[in-house]
Parts: C-alpha cells; structure tokens; sequence
C-alpha cells in the first residue's frame, strides 16, 4: 500500500476551525459541530486510516464531529463479518425476500414489523448541509501540473530523470474532475446473484445439496493438503456463495450461514429474478454511465416518498455531488478484490430493473457503507435491512481472496437517537474510542453511553492515542507548486494563525496520515 500512495498522494484542503450547523438527529438548529476538509485527491490508504480515527466523507468533503462539543456524539461502527450470525429478525427479512422472489407473496406486516429498518433521514441531514455549504469547484488539472512539476524538480536536484511509470501515476488525479466522462476499472467487476430460474448448467444456482457437499469435501480435503493448518482462506467454490464457516459448522444441526439464507435455491418457475451487481462509481464503469440516470431516478423519488423532498430539490447535481462523486482513487493491486479497491455503486435489480442502491467504499481492511437509496414501491422487503446484511455477506466474500479485508463499517452509531440504534444490532459489532482510536466491543459501551452522550470508551486511564501527531515539522505541506515539510514552510511564513490551523489539522489526522498526505496551503 505504502508505495501505491508514494506514488500519487492525496491531496486536502484543510478548513480553519469548526463548523456549525442543524443537527439531522435532535433538529439543534447550530448544535452539530464538526471540523473538515476538501478531499481533492485521497487514496484508499489514507481513507482507511482516517475513518479509523473517526472522520467519514460525504462526497468530496471529509468531516469529523467534535465529540465533546456535538450535540449527538457520533462514534465510528464497525461489524464483525467473520464472526457475524443473522439474528432472528435479520432471518425474518431474508426470508421475506425469498418468499417474495419465490412466490411473489408481500408481507401483511409492512417494514414497520421491523424495528431496525433505518430511516436515513438522520443520517445525511448534516452531510446535505455541508455538502451544499461547501460546494467547491477545484481546478484539479492545475494541481496536478504543479505536483507534477514539483515532482521533477525534486528528481532534477538529485540527478535523476523521474521514471515513466512515476509520471503516469503523478498526473492520474488530472482525471478525477471527470468522475462522470471517463474511466473504467482495470480489472472486470464480478456480479452476485440471486438463484434464479431455469435449466441448464447456471452457475448462479446453487446445486443440489448432496452434490455440493461433495463437492466442499473435495475442496477441503484438497486445501487441507496444501495448507494443514486447515485455514480456508482463499477457497471459493465456483458457481458458489464463499463459505466462512469450518466443516463442521456445515452439518445439518448446525444453523443455517448467512450465505445459506442469501442465496437459498428458488424454485425454476420462481416469480422474481433478484441480481446484484457491483459497478465502479469513481472513475465511472462503462455500466455505471449505462445506469446512471435510471440510478438517479430512483434516487429522486425515495428522497420525494420517504423524505418529503419537492420535486425541483433533489437534482442531479446533487446526486452527483453526493453519491457519485468520490476523492478516493481507483487502485488494483494484484493481491486486492477482483474489483478493485475505490468508490462503488452496488445496485440490486429487480426483473431487469433497479430498485436499490448500495453506495460503498472498498478499502484495505473493510466494506464502508456510504449511503442507501431504494424505490419506495419496495418498501415492504425491508430494503435497509436486506442490503446492510448483504454488504456483510460481501464483505465475507472479499476477504476470500483480500484475508485483511475483514470489516464492514456502518458509518457512525448515535446512542442518543433512538432511530440509529439499529446498527448496534448488528452483532459482534465494536465502537471507536473518541480518545485513543482503539476499538472496544458494542457491550462494553452501552451502559456508559445511558448516563453520557460523550464516552472515553477506552477504561486505561494511561492510555494516549498512539497514532497522534508527534513531529508536525515531518508534515507535508504543497504550496506555491512546492512540496515541503511543515518544518521548511512555517519559516517562510509571518501569520501567527497559520500554525495553530496546520498543527490542529495535523492532530486530528494523526502523524502517519499528515506524513502521507500533501496539505495544500494558499
């Protein structure tokens, strides 16, 4: 990774102080407090990194609440896959799904049956606003020219001439402005079905279950001579959901997996065909351009049903802006998911047509969830449910092949607001300290969390955030077509106010990050 981000680093605009603006949760009209950044450039790397200290992006812009200071204190969330088993009401939407993809029966019950069913409302409230706050036109060619530039003269001072390969990677970020005109995925983007009707040999229908037993024996038996520890990693049965449970987990009185309940065989004349597929979003895929505006027409009616929003309110650039647009760079290495590591759309289709959308993140070490749309006629499948269970069961899937891509991120967790509760029953799950950027099961916070919105989750009174900002001379600052460390710029600077924005922006990103990352000064 670390190479990879050597050779096209993220470039953020840093915003001085704290912004202020009306709560999504309490409805605290200047009570929600966050610093931010404008993301021109980021890799996947560095995003990762950030999210593990609590910032989250919303399009372009990368925010971080002020936990002691926020009116509803928003901790970072993230789910366990590996261990993760359904719940009895995550089986009971499941098997609403195939009930209905099966025999096309509607549950009487509605979503409201299902309590965890989120409104998401609450969630984008604050990012709209900052969104639409910040709405910033970059000129991202002239950045890169002058990184560029600045790159070849650093090689010239040392007498070399910059490699090709360097150059090409140097002036990828030129391309990013383009989100919506160029771009596809080196590598093809696999799609996961549902079983569906028909003969033949399909590969999306799971065989009869002797014959696939058989054939998981054979695997195992194989994999075990190659690997005696008896680890399974990178085994994945063609034609088959990945399989995360050892052998014995696989007899009959164990219960069902979660991919057993996903992808459970549907009779031939079964009534729906469900498919999900999983498009690049930033630089857009082929069929992400293909789908784009039946994409953003779902998107506008779930915001007019389910959120009240006027007809002339969402527009395209919003969706664009929000959903569509990404700083996060496409990256393939060759020991990463088959679809790469960046910004994706994961659209479910439903007899040919979309009627939800997945916006997700794929990054070194987990599936980030951004964002969920759904047509509203489909209310009743219980949608939000369906596709965080789904991200979870993708999630399982990559970390087949990419062994250190083994979490799923909620977003954040408001134990203040009843509605966001849900994502705490997502279990095992673990919330981020505040503090020290350490991760402490859901369990062991909850009851501080009844009698403080604000919680050090971390019970070491000792215990220091080691990831802080220790030599903020060592962060990398791009000024004037330059790249330099904080240490050589502060000196050619006389504005007393200029340290107190670099070293708070270089606390909360922390030392590696503000290493990493070119924090561009005016």
């Amino acid at each position: 990774m670390a190479s990879w981000a050597a050779l096209s680093p993220s470039i953020v605009e840093y915003f001085e102080g704290e912004d202020s603006y009306r709560c999504g949760y309490c409805k605290n009209e200047s009570g929600s407090r966050s610093n931010g950044m404008w993301a021109h450039s980021m890799t996947v790397q560095d995003y990762q990194d950030l999210i593990d200290r609590g910032w989250r992006r919303s399009g372009k812009y990368v925010y971080k609440p002020v936990m002691n200071q926020t009116c509803c204190p928003q901790y970072t969330i993230r789910c366990r896959p590996l261990q993760f088993q359904p719940s009895k009401s995550h089986k009971k939407v499941l098997k609403k799904m195939l009930k209905f993809l099966a025999k096309g029966e509607i549950s009487k019950g509605n979503c409201e049956d299902e309590p965890m069913e989120p409104t998401m409302e609450e969630t984008v409230a604050g990012d709209f606003a900052l969104i639409n706050k910040l709405d910033i036109q970059c000129d991202l060619k002239t950045l890169s020219d002058d990184l560029k530039e600045s790159f070849e003269s650093e090689e010239k001072k040392k007498g070399k001439s910059p490699k090709k390969e360097e150059s090409k990677e140097l002036i990828q970020s030129q391309h990013i402005e383009e989100k919506l005109g160029s771009g596809e995925p080196s590598h093809p983007i696999k799609m996961h079905m549902a079983p569906k009707p028909g003969k033949g040999a399909d590969l999306s229908k799971p065989p009869c279950r002797k014959a696939k037993e058989i054939r998981k024996e054979r695997k195992r038996l194989k994999l075990m001579q190659q690997n005696p520890a008896g680890e399974l990693e990178g085994f994945h049965a063609q034609g088959e959901p990945p399989s995360l449970l050892p052998p014995k987990a696989n007899k009959s009185n164990q219960p069902k997996s979660l991919e057993d309940l996903i992808f459970e065989s549907l009779p031939e004349n079964a009534s729906h065909k469900l498919e999900v597929r999983v498009v690049r979003s930033s630089p857009p895929s082929s069929q992400f351009k293909a789908t784009f505006q039946e994409s953003y027409q779902v998107y506008k009616r779930y915001q007019m049903v389910i959120h009240k929003d006027p007809p002339d309110k969402p527009t395209v650039s919003q969706f664009t802006r929000f959903l569509c647009s990404s700083p996060l760079e496409a990256e393939n290495p060759p020991h990463g998911p088959d679809c790469g590591y960046g910004s994706f759309h994961q659209q479910y289709w439903l007899d040919g047509r979309i009627i939800a959308v997945g916006v997700i993140d794929i990054l070194p070490y987990c599936v980030s969830s951004v964002y969920l749309y759904y047509d509203p006629d489909y209310s009743f499948l219980s949608l939000g449910v369906y596709s965080a269970l789904r991200e979870i069961g993708f999630t399982r899937q990559l970390h087949q092949k990419t062994s250190q891509l083994s979490y799923y991120y909620m977003g954040f967790y408001i134990h203040s607001c009843p509605k966001m509760k849900y994502k705490g029953q997502y279990r095992p799950s673990d919330l981020l300290c505040p503090e020290t950027y350490v991760w402490v099961p859901i369990e062991q916070c909850l009851s501080s969390l009844d009698n403080s919105k604000y919680c050090r989750f971390n019970q070491d009174p000792e215990a220091v955030d080691e990831g802080r900002s220790k030599e903020p001379d060592r962060l990398q600052v791009f000024h004037k077509k330059a790249i330099m460390p904080y240490g050589v710029y502060k000196k050619q600077q006389k504005d007393p106010s200029e340290e107190a924005a670099v070293l708070q922006y270089a606390g909360l990103v922390g030392q590696a990050c503000s290493e990493r990352m070119l924090l561009l000064r005016n």
